[in-house]
């Protein structure tokens, strides 16, 4: 358990809460479904939580004026996930939940991402930026197929396409390009997905995600009722430690802090694990995977908000959280 864990026990002492959803992202109605999952299970257990959509025009002097002692961010994609909405509550001096700016804005940054864990011995999926259309030629020599083309700059798989014939990666490139500038090809791993729910610096249960659809997209994360979330994952327990583990660090070396999802992929040849991506603000709707790892550790859903409001206590470069910690007169966990 990390030092910096604030246990809560009295709903007052996280005095007047934020609860920051919507805003103009392409995630917009997945934070909707998100926010206000979170805003009833705060309210049901006593914390003074009132709404907050960044798309309202007054809603930074909303922040400033609404006599705020903290957030809970449940804003998905930019805008909101990417480190730009963390600067602001800095500048404010407002606590907030889940990772700093600059663990938000890595996490978000799919490429950014690769790279770092490249840098940092963590094993990733091969890739391939592809800047112009021209290149794909190039990119299909180097990487082989199938490919799997994606936006840097998008959650959710929005603007993801799995490409099989060569024939298709201009197309796919076209695709993601409407959601960035930013594109990249990556090597397609044939396996099974996991995923690692990670909450106070400690690893929840890890979930096999096993989609009816070519890959685990926006129809199957949000829409499928076919998608199915195995929790025990049905790993061997020295298997999943060591996944477990692999998250715990790919978290750490990112910067992200309090709360958080790593995705894998596991090779079903050579059983070796390939870091996807790391998720700074999971959703938390009714097909989301933090909620099923947190209720196979025994944490019900508004045990798990509750948790990940105490992140707000995580020290942070402006002090605010330090400051707060003090004021509410909490315990750190040994």
């Amino acid at each position: 358990m990390s030092s910096n864990y604030v246990h809560v026990s009295n709903p007052t002492a996280f005095g007047r809460v934020a609860v920051l959803f919507g805003g103009n992202s392409a995630e917009r109605e997945i934070s909707l479904l998100t926010g206000n999952a979170v805003l009833d299970a705060l309210l049901d257990r006593g914390v003074d939580a009132h709404a907050v959509d960044p798309r309202d025009a007054d809603f930074i002097n909303h922040l400033q004026t609404g006599n705020f002692d903290r957030v809970w961010i449940a804003l998905h994609g930019r805008g909101g996930e990417d480190g730009t909405v963390q600067g602001l509550l800095e500048m404010l001096n407002l606590p907030y939940t889940g990772s700093g700016v600059l663990g938000s804005a890595l996490g978000m940054d799919k490429l950014r991402t690769k790279q770092l864990l490249m840098g940092a011995g963590i094993p990733t999926p091969a890739w391939r930026q592809i800047d112009s259309e021209a290149e794909c030629a190039t990119v299909v020599a180097e990487l082989g197929l199938p490919l799997i083309v994606k936006p840097a700059l998008e959650g959710s798989s929005i603007g993801m396409s799995k490409v099989a014939q060569a024939i298709e990666l201009p197309i796919a490139w076209r695709k993601a390009r409407e959601s960035g500038p930013v594109v990249f090809a990556e090597s397609w791993v044939s396996g099974p997905e996991y995923t690692a729910a990670i909450l106070h610096d400690q690893v929840l249960p890890l979930i096999h995600i096993r989609s009816a659809n070519t890959f685990y997209d926006y129809q199957a994360k949000y829409l499928s009722d076919e998608t199915r979330y195995i929790c025990p994952c049905g790993l061997m327990a020295a298997q999943e430690q060591e996944l477990a583990a692999l998250a715990l660090q790919t978290f750490q070396i990112t910067g992200a802090s309090g709360w958080g999802r790593v995705d894998f992929m596991v090779d079903a040849e050579t059983g070796k694990p390939y870091v996807l991506e790391i998720n700074t603000v999971p959703g938390m709707t009714s097909h989301s995977l933090v909620p099923m790892a947190a209720m196979q550790a025994g944490i019900d859903f508004g045990g798990l908000v509750w948790r990940i409001l105490e992140t707000s206590f995580i020290a942070r470069t402006n002090g605010a959280a330090k400051a707060a910690t003090a004021a509410a007169g909490t315990n750190h966990a040994a």
